[in-house]
Formats: structure tokens, sequence, C-alpha cells
């Protein structure tokens, strides 16, 4: 995302200080903010707060001769990508329903020829109101997307719908608004196969082999590839999370059904192997659950054999094999020496790699390793989002340019 801005409005209330981490994480994913603090907006969070993150000026006053000489309403409104309102107030969704325009922000906003996003925060009984609702559906039938509010409690003492949503499901959604379209993007026209989560080998009906993924890279990168236009199949293993938006899934439990769900989605573009794929499986599965003879000595013998190495055989293709083959190496020692080794022995163009004896597996946190036959890049610490973005960037830039690397 880098590159797109934002002009972000600030509304008053209690939940005005979310912006502030909201800013925070759209400057990591490279997006940049400019600030309109509306007066009820200050009560509540300072100029000073939301300049130290954003890196720019505040503004505040629509009739303000020096900031309508740096930068008048009218250019302040069209320099953004985008327009977001949080916490939109029920007086600002009023305002802009009925094209209202006597401050900064109801200026700003009926000046805008970009999308506007409005994020509502309000009290239940007032984001329940027939009014407010009215010009809710004004402002969806004027093509602004209003986001709806999370459940739960408030700072009067209610419960129910009203709750301002949290900063990463705001950002998920200006994501997605600054990525266009489905089927649009630098990636539109291009298929991407990925694999996700872990795989469950069973034992018995009700015992299985497995590991800690939990399937967030994954996910993730299949996210980031789809909002860049790419015709996304995950094929995922178990897991709690959401199917992303845009994204087709394939669910699977073993490494086998897996290795075929895989297969039968190609001919793509782009393959990613980032599911923690179980080596073994057992010989046999019990059909009955196993049991123990409760001796002093009670020991079972499990005899196991290797499961298909998917990310080998599709990298290894003579017939259909992927433009752009990625997997990912989970190490605990030797991270580089490992992936440099699955590099060459798995036929991969890049291998993602990284170290998994700390708390990455099911963590939100990634620090990794991108390896090509170019060298080696190393990322620093960021969140699996973040490091899904940058990857499915990198992917877009080589299909554009074949001459640019992983580690350029």
């Amino acid at each position: 995302m880098d590159g797109k801005r934002i002009l972000l409005i600030v509304g008053g209330g209690i939940a005005a200080y979310k912006s502030l981490e909201l800013i925070r994480m759209l400057s990591k994913d490279g997006i940049a903010s400019c600030v309109i603090l509306t007066k009820a907006g200050a009560e509540f969070v300072t100029p000073l707060s939301l300049g130290s993150l954003s890196g720019g000026k505040v503004y505040q006053e629509l009739f303000s001769l020096t900031d309508e000489a740096e930068m008048g309403h009218i250019e302040l409104s069209r320099s953004a990508d985008l327009v977001v309102v949080c916490p939109a107030t029920a007086d600002l969704l009023a305002k802009a329903a009925n094209g209202l325009a006597n401050d900064l922000a109801s200026t700003a906003l009926l000046a805008t020829d970009k999308p506007v996003l409005m994020v509502p925060a309000m009290n239940v009984r007032m984001w329940e109101h027939a009014a407010t609702q009215r010009n809710i559906a004004q402002l969806q039938a004027d093509g602004v997307t209003v986001m709806t509010p999370d459940v739960g409690p408030m700072a009067c003492g209610e419960f129910g719908p009203g709750r301002l949503p949290e900063p990463e499901r705001i950002l998920k959604e200006i994501r997605r608004m600054l990525a266009g379209p489905a089927g649009f993007g630098p990636l539109a026209g291009f298929r991407a196969v990925i694999t996700a989560g872990p795989t469950r080998e069973p034992l018995d009906p009700v015992r299985f082999i497995s590991n800690h993924s939990s399937g967030k890279q994954g996910y993730a990168i299949a996210e980031a590839l789809a909002r860049l236009g790419a015709d996304v199949r995950l094929v995922t293993g178990p897991t709690q999370l959401p199917i992303p938006e845009g994204v087709t899934a394939v669910r699977v439990e073993t490494a086998v059904e897996m290795h075929d769900a895989a297969k039968a989605n190609l001919p793509a573009d782009i393959f990613v192997g980032v599911a923690a794929v179980a080596d073994w499986r057992p010989a046999a599965r019990a059909q009955g659950k196993l049991k123990l003879k409760g001796g002093a000595e009670d020991k079972v013998a499990l005899q196991l054999v290797e499961n298909p190495d998917i990310l080998k055989s599709i990298g290894t293709r003579k017939k259909d094999r992927p433009r752009l083959v990625i997997g990912f190496a989970a190490e605990t020692s030797d991270v580089e020496k490992h992936a440099k080794g699955k590099l060459t022995r798995k036929g991969c163009d890049w291998v993602i790699a990284n170290d998994v004896s700390g708390d990455v597996m099911g963590g939100s946190d990634n620090q990794v390793l991108v390896i090509s036959k170019a060298g080696t890049e190393r990322w620093p610490r960021m969140s699996k989002a973040e490091v899904a973005l940058k990857l499915a960037e990198r992917i877009a830039d080589t299909f554009h340019d074949p001459e640019t690397s992983a580690a350029e």
C-alpha cells in the first residue's frame, strides 16, 4: 500500500482515542494520513498527538488564512485516495447525508470527489434512532461506505450496537477500499494457489498427529494477493480463521488431501506453500479408539510412513508448473542454511524462512528471510499481515518486471 494517502476526519466521542492507533497502523502499512480534527474531537484527543503520529499538520479551522494559503479545503478534500471519518458521530452522519457544510470536516466531505468511509460510534439509542438510520440509508445511496459498529458495553453504561469497530477491522476495510474493486489491481488475471494451516493425520477416530500452526500467515497472504486482484485458491487445513473476502477456499484435513487439492487447482501462475504439512502419517489408522491396557509397562508402537512432499511435487513439475513457486521453511536452527537447501532441493524460486522456536507459530508477528538464487534479504520483525502485503507486492513487481528478484 506504499504511496496511498487518506484524509482522516476525527469526530467527537470517547472512541476518538482509537484514531491514534489507527494512524499508527496505517503508517506501518505504508499509508499516509492527513488529519482534520473537529471541535468536538479536540475535547478527546489533541492536535499534538495526532500530528506526532501522522507526521503532518492537523487541520481544524475552516476560515484559517494560513491553512487556506497552504492547502485550501477543496484541495485538502481531493488530495487523498480515500476519506475516512473515524469516529463518525451522529452529527457528522447527519451533516454529510443532508449536504451541510458549516465547518471544515463537513465542507471537506461535501467537496471531495474521492470514496468516503464512515466508521460510526455513538450511543445505542442514537444509532438505532430512525433519523440516524435514515441518514445512513441516504449516505449509502450516495455511494458512501458505512461500517457496521461493534456490539458491546459503552462508556455511558449501556450495551448494544454503537461501539467503534476495533482499529484492525477498520484497517482491513481501508485496505479493501484502497485496493479497488475485485478483479482489479496489479495481479488481476493471475491465479494463485496457497496452502495454509496445519494438517491432521488420524491415529484413530478421536486422536491425530498435528502441529501448532494457526494458519494466520497463509491466510494473510491469500488475503493480500486477493486485494491486489489475483484469483486466489486457499487450500487450508483445520483452523479457527474466517476465510478472507474474495478468496475461494478448499478445506482439507490430511497431507494427502492437501496434496491432491493443491494439484487439482493447477494450472496457476503463483504457488505459495505456507502450510505446516505433517511429514509423516500413521501407516494404519485404528478403526476403534486405541485403549491403554493399564499395565506398568504398557507401550504402544507407532509405525509412520512419509507424506507426499507437496512443495517439491509442484516445484519440480515439468507440466503446469506455476511461474512462481514460493516455499516456507519453518526452522529452529541454522535457518538460512536449511532454507537454501530447500530452495534447490524442492525446485522453488523463493523460500521464505523463519525461526519458529519462539512464538511465531500461533502468534501475530513474524520475522523472515527471503531467499532466492540472487541472495538473501532480511526483513525486520513485523505483523503477519505486513509480511503478507510486502510479499504480495513483491510478487506483483516480479510479474510486471521479470528482472526483479526477491533480493534486489
